[in-house]
């Protein structure tokens, strides 16, 4: 198998900006961006309007940004694989990458495979229906669009995240609705007292959605309560999935240290896992964040951190 200098496995903020900082410092990286495991670009492929990543005043689709950043990293160099990566093999060096196509060794990698935000199978919800027209799975990527302003939004879950994503859609919409399958929260007692205390926020508990509504965007769910079987139909603008995301890691098959999430370990301010000269950007290894720019930073700092380790054991080629 050929060996590369950098092998970086996913696309989106964090494989693509690893790719343009790599290629630029002469790395020459093959950049695996996926094919049958989601959309090369992440999750912004599914994002219509990204209005909160600097530079873009008036905001930019997420698909032209994904596009735009792409065409920047082949721009340096990057020599992209429209493939998915099937597994890897960490146990020798140089490294093995294997996708569906093509496999190859690496002095070093870089994991930039992203998470996937948890959806449930609402009718109405999905794609070709209302997702990206008013269903979405992130407040604080959406939650200032014009169509949720001033209007009721609803937010599906019970923990943490459903109360923050509640607590920051108040800054937008005249009402928001936390929709919970129980009695009670599992959020913790601070973030339910932050939900009890917003008169903003509703919770309508033991009860689901069931059907999404509209025209050209969101206009009505119907919520059931699981308790009397009760279904009722109420005016929304917005629905947010807030039942968490799922890393997309599991390829990587015990050859690197994951959290119980799923997510990749990392030395606390570096992209360094716990193999030498493996690194990890974006969201499969941030749980907190998960925001394009914070992805984007990661990708910058595993490159560089790639560089500056295979410059010192002296194994660019």
């Amino acid at each position: 198998m050929k060996r590369k200098n950098v092998i970086i496995i996913g696309s989106g903020p964090a494989g693509y900006t690893a790719a343009i900082y790599a290629a630029r410092a002469n790395l020459s990286p093959v950049l695996y961006e996926g094919f049958f495991s989601g959309p090369a670009g992440g999750q912004l492929m599914t994002t219509t309007e990204v209005e909160n990543y600097p530079g873009f005043p008036s905001g930019i689709s997420g698909p032209m940004l994904m596009d735009d950043f792409r065409k920047q990293a082949i721009r340096f160099g990057t020599e992209v694989l429209t493939e998915d990566v099937d597994s890897v093999d960490f146990s020798q060096y140089p490294y093995a990458v294997h996708g569906k196509h093509t496999s190859l060794h690496a002095s070093s990698v870089i994991i930039a495979t992203g998470a996937t935000a948890n959806r449930l199978p609402i009718p109405g919800a999905g794609e070709g229906e209302f997702w990206q027209k008013g269903v979405t799975a992130c407040a604080v990527c959406d939650g200032a669009m014009p169509i949720f302003r001033n209007k009721p939004l609803f937010v599906i879950g019970g923990g943490d995240s459903a109360v923050e994503e509640a607590t920051f859609l108040t800054k937008f919409g005249s009402k928001v609705y936390i929709v919970h399958r129980r009695d009670k929260l599992r959020a913790s007692k601070i973030m339910q007292k932050r939900a009890f205390d917003n008169s903003k926020v509703e919770i309508i508990w033991d009860s689901e959605v069931v059907q999404v509504e509209g025209d050209n965007v969101v206009r009505s769910v119907i919520i059931e309560n699981l308790r009397t079987s009760h279904k009722s139909k109420h005016a929304a603008a917005g629905l947010f999935f807030a039942v968490g995301h799922t890393p997309n890691t599991a390829f990587l098959k015990g050859q690197i240290d994951l959290h119980d999430n799923g997510y990749i370990k990392v030395k606390p301010g570096t992209t360094q896992t716990n193999k030498k000269l493996v690194f990890a950007a974006g969201d499969a290894q941030d749980h907190v964040y998960r925001q394009a720019i914070t992805a984007a930073g990661t990708g910058c700092m595993a490159a560089i951190e790639a560089e500056r380790e295979l410059s010192a054991e002296g194994l660019t080629e």
